[in-house]
């Protein structure tokens, strides 16, 4: 799969993005939101995408438009990249624990865009980035990207750990739906689309 390039500028954000899917997880992350970085990073890594993306904002009013237009540019990247999907697996599933938090993520690259989220993230700060700003990025990705996207947060206490178990729990995921099935040729889907 090729690299592919976003570029989303608005009053509010500035946001310069590329992408291989198929990648080593080599990435350049810099949002000026430096948890957001972090979480992107995670997906990079441990999905083994090249992410570079670099984002400025209103961020002295509130990180929420940084993030959520950085989910919106990150889902309309895997959307161009995907193309029509011929050969994909297009199901995903992975848990990833980390410490004494556990999140299972699934994926289906159906098209249909669909968030839920099951779990808690309370109205709180890892470090100065609100933890509800996790579930925002997650919706706004998987709105651009034509991803029905299951998330739940099995179990936790700190909020740094679930937030990271949810991340790369999305990457594994990803990981799975994105590769080629060597045994379909078209799209997997009985419609013949997606």
């Amino acid at each position: 799969m090729e690299t592919v390039s976003i570029n989303r500028n608005t009053k509010e954000t500035r946001i310069s993005l590329s992408l291989k899917i198929d990648g080593s997880g080599e990435r350049e992350v810099s949002t000026s939101v430096p948890f957001l970085d972090h979480m992107i990073s995670q997906l990079a890594q441990h999905g083994f995408f090249d992410i570079r993306i670099k984002a400025e904002g209103d961020t002295q009013i509130d990180f929420h438009h940084t993030v959520e237009d950085c989910g919106i540019a990150l889902g309309q990247a895997f959307s161009k990249a995907l193309g029509d999907k011929k050969g994909i697996t297009r199901f995903g599933h992975a848990s990833v624990p980390l410490n004494e938090a556990l999140a299972s993520v699934a994926v289906d690259i159906s098209g249909r865009p669909c968030f839920v989220f099951v779990g808690e993230l309370p109205k709180a700060k890892i470090g100065d980035f609100d933890a509800e700003l996790v579930e925002e990025f997650l919706q706004a990705f998987s709105n651009s990207a034509g991803l029905t996207l299951h998330v739940e947060v099995e179990r936790g206490s700190n909020l740094h750990h679930i937030a990271e178990s949810i991340f790369k729990s999305l990457a594994r995921a990803l990981d799975a739906a994105t590769k080629q099935e060597p045994r379909s040729s078209g799209v997997p889907s009985t419609k013949g689309v997606l």
